[in-house]
């Protein structure tokens, strides 16, 4: 305690002698310190003495002194294009007083590209979008021009058709597809060029949008007249966003896998909906070559009706059009089904041949209440649509449909039915195909069941329901087939 109380004595001397050390050791920078604010003063009390006529100091001069002592720091400048003020009205000589209206800036681009095919020896397919009101209101006109590569070959140009798919309901912006036929052969290594008017008779601006490059030997002819396609069936997805449950990715594409067989693709678009466990449920089949991923995640920057969805389908039809016999059109949350007696998928395809397009009748199912005839333990344990087995048997005037096309004869498509093809549609398909739809199930990333029945018909929440064990009565094989088709990947997969 003496030593402690020692010490604490001696503290105050020692903070004394490491004061005069500092002063001592800086001395020569205090002395420059105090001189400088000296003469600052000094300048301070003289100036206002001094006559203005004689010495003056203007801001500038300050900042210019003040720039030489301050370090180079990097300065990020926007510049600001300021045009002269227009707005200004003129009286007439009648007294009538004029006003002016200007534009400035673009509330909406003329045209945003996503893709361009080639869909034959002299046609082209431009897939993008364009502004709405532009199309609801005014007059857009388009010019395809194909510039060959070659400068002994004169370029050709042919006016654009517009084909509006998206039924109205476009939001800032509206799907177009723009079909270029030229009058005769176009042929391969030139450029293909989108002249876009937006039919403003006062203005009529044009934006010239190079849309396709085609490199020597590129094509080849013969894939539009040949009868040999690389698939029997190719599913084009609509666009896929929030957050999905990759339970529910794995479900279906098991069951679509072991519906359409080998010779069969999935193209699906990704809008933010294939997150990282998403995509793992995909990748085996990624790996094996049965499925396509798109990124389209881009797109948001152009306000459209459901994620772009019309502009993604149309692209799908084109990107592939030459590629399937059969393209079909439906949801993630939807399981296509051949009634028993109608043969194989193959057979009931064969039969509808002689149509362009058919569409595919509805069974609606419910995504909240579950069949518990296993028991509850077990129910928990088996896939979606094992357990979702009660069919929606309300009577409505109406119910969606979705559907199938042979893409060779199809121009564009929609959602629901496609509306610009050459031949016939059937739409008395429902004892040859049908779709069942489990709404929300998708997007759900928990146990779906919350009320559990084991009764064959079920009132719940005033509306009627049936047990329908169509799809169910297959779990065991499709689980049996993704296990031989990509092993044991998959079994540790959550909701």
């Amino acid at each position: 305690m003496a030593m402690a109380k020692e010490r604490d004595h001696h503290h105050p001397n020692k903070d004394k002698k490491l004061l005069i050390s500092l002063i001592c050791n800086f001395s020569t920078e205090l002395k420059l310190i105090f001189i400088a604010l000296l003469v600052i003063f000094t300048l301070a009390t003289l100036l206002p003495l001094i006559p203005s006529s004689s010495f003056s100091l203007s801001s500038s001069d300050f900042r210019f002194c003040i720039s030489r002592f301050s370090p180079a720091l990097p300065v990020n400048i926007t510049s600001t294009s300021v045009t002269e003020n227009t707005t200004e009205h003129t009286v007439l000589k009648n007294g009538v007083i004029k006003r002016t209206f200007n534009g400035h800036g673009s509330a909406a681009y003329n045209f945003v590209t996503m893709s361009a095919y080639r869909g034959g020896v002299n046609s082209f397919a431009v897939i993008g979008l364009s502004s709405k009101p532009l199309h609801v209101y005014g007059h857009p006109t388009y010019l395809c021009e194909w510039v060959p590569h070659s400068p002994t070959q004169n370029p050709v140009s042919t006016p654009g058709l517009k084909i509006l798919t998206d039924w109205g309901y476009g939001r800032i912006y509206t799907t177009v597809v723009i079909n270029c036929t030229f009058p005769s052969l176009v042929t391969v290594s030139g450029n293909l060029i989108l002249h876009a008017t937006t039919g403003d008779p006062s203005l009529n601006l044009t934006n010239s949008i190079p849309v396709l490059s085609e490199p020597q030997n590129s094509v080849d002819f013969s894939l539009y007249t040949s009868t040999k396609k690389q698939y029997d069936y190719l599913y084009c997805g609509s666009s896929l966003y929030g957050d999905l449950s990759p339970q529910r990715v794995r479900e279906w594409l098991a069951y679509h896998a072991r519906f359409f067989g080998e010779r069969s693709h999935f193209v699906l678009h990704d809008a933010g909906g294939i997150h990282g466990d998403v995509f793992e449920v995909l990748r085996p089949w990624v790996e094996m070559g049965r499925v396509t991923v798109h990124d389209i995640r881009d797109q948001e920057r152009f306000d459209g009706y459901y994620h772009n969805q019309f502009m993604v389908v149309n692209d799908c039809l084109h990107r592939y059009r030459f590629m399937a016999k059969w393209i079909f059109f439906f949801d993630v949350d939807e399981f296509m089904y051949v009634p028993e007696g109608e043969g194989t998928v193959k057979e009931v395809m064969e039969s509808l041949e002689g149509y362009s397009q058919f569409t595919i009748e509805q069974m609606p199912m419910s995504s909240r209440i579950c069949y518990s005839g296993d028991g509850p333990a077990r129910t928990y344990r088996k896939w979606g649509f094992e357990k979702m087995a009660y069919r929606d048997v309300k009577k409505v005037p109406r119910r969606d449909r979705k559907y199938a096309v042979q893409p060779q004869n199809v121009f564009a498509t929609g959602v629901h039915m496609s509306q610009n093809l050459q031949g016939k549609t059937y739409h008395k398909a429902e004892s040859k195909v049908r779709y069942f739809h489990y709404h929300g199930s998708i997007s759900q990333r928990r146990e779906p069941c919350r009320h559990l029945f084991n009764d064959s018909r079920v009132v719940f929440e005033n509306n009627p329901y049936v047990l329908d064990t169509t799809i169910r009565d297959v779990g065991l094989a499709v689980k049996t087939f993704e296990m031989r088709t990509i092993g044991d990947r998959l079994i540790r997969t959550r909701q």
